[in-house]
């Protein structure tokens, strides 16, 4: 690993657990912390430098500690205290290209690490039923966080093709779920009762926290021997999960909403401020995603701790007991597919709803 490591949106959770794991290595001489709001917890010894990733500080900054390791992860969707969507945004993609112009001027940083999200595969009818790394979407993302990690990854790919000296890794993450969530997605799983779109139900995958900060460590670090970390890989536990067997482990019953409706629905929510439920998360809980993490483990040599349902598990202790008893939950859908299909058929098939591991998502 590089001697001085840059990191930004320190002030996030997620941020503040890699800053203090970062420090562990013993390849690491300096930790420098940025972020435009200053950090509620620990940054260990770690300097934090405040400061706006929008604004044109960062090559200074890069300069004055002669940093070789950025770790880009100021790239949410979700906005940080009481910023609206235009923040997070200006964030996500100004900020970005902010810190790739200062990445571009300096001389002494060779490795680069970003932050992005599966999102940027969009959520359509006609996907493929699982995506890899070179898969073209079918419909790219119109709007929101996921169009914002699309146009990142292009100034990414641009960045490298003008420094290719730098070693430049980007990390596709599934939904990150985790006793400390910080995600829209994870805003909508609190709720007490989730909203579904009526006759859909989606695969989805999830990573652990914990998985999370153990690859930004693999990713910033010099690679092992028979393993490369350069290039995009997808990052997921194992498994896949249906909506249905989220709502079950939670313990929380479902409104299933045609179609049509959900867009009212999410904007009667975002209204009242429980949840953001945009456009992209209404086709993700419609369409589901599903990414290979073949490259992940071939490729980068890392393998999750935690699978799909182990990640679920954690983010479902955390929140404790929902609207009705897991069990009860289960036993009662457990029993309606047991039901005969009308017109005499048999009773129902129960391997769509007991999904736990596709061969593609391995």
């Amino acid at each position: 690993m590089g001697k001085v490591v840059l990191v930004t949106g320190v002030a996030r959770q997620l941020g503040g657990r890699f800053v203090r794991r970062v420090q562990r290595d013993p390849g690491v001489d300096r930790v420098i912390a940025v972020d435009a709001v200053a950090p509620e917890h620990d940054l260990g010894e770690a300097r934090f430098v405040r400061a706006d990733i929008r604004q044109s500080a960062l090559a200074r900054i890069l300069a004055e500690h002669a940093v070789d390791t950025v770790v880009h992860l100021d790239v949410s969707g979700k906005a940080l205290g009481a910023g609206g969507r235009t923040t997070v945004k200006e964030t996500n993609v100004i900020g970005t290209m902010q810190l790739l112009g200062a990445c571009q001027k300096s001389p002494s940083v060779r490795r680069l690490v970003v932050k992005s999200s599966t999102s940027v595969y969009g959520s359509a009818s006609r996907d493929p039923a699982v995506f890899t790394e070179t898969t073209p979407p079918k419909s790219l993302p119109s709007g929101g966080f996921a169009k914002d990690a699309v146009e990142v990854e292009g100034y990414v790919r641009g960045f490298a093709r003008r420094r290719p000296d730098v070693a430049v890794c980007v990390l596709r993450f599934a939904n990150i779920l985790g006793p400390r969530p910080d995600s829209p997605l994870a805003d909508y799983l609190a709720l007490p009762v989730l909203p579904t779109v009526f006759g859909y139900d989606p695969r989805l995958q999830f990573v652990h926290e914990d998985d999370v900060v153990d690859v930004l460590g693999i990713a910033a670090g010099e690679p092992t021997r028979g393993t490369l970390n350069s290039g995009t890989f997808n990052i997921a536990g194992d498994g896949v999960l249906l909506l249905s067997q989220c709502s079950r482990r939670l313990g929380k019953p479902t409104v299933p909403v045609p179609l049509p409706a959900v867009t009212w629905v999410g904007s009667a929510l975002r209204t009242i401020g429980m949840t953001d439920f945009s456009p992209e998360q209404i086709r993700l809980l419609t369409h589901g995603r599903v990414v290979s993490t073949v490259q992940m483990r071939e490729t980068l040599g890392f393998r999750p701790k935690f699978t799909t349902a182990e990640t679920f598990a954690e983010y479902a202790r955390s929140q404790g007991p929902g609207l009705l008893p897991p069990e009860t939950v289960g036993r009662a859908v457990d029993r309606l597919a047991e039901l005969p299909l009308p017109g005499g058929a048999g009773p129902r098939e129960r391997g769509a709803g007991a999904v736990e591991t596709t061969d593609g998502a391995r």
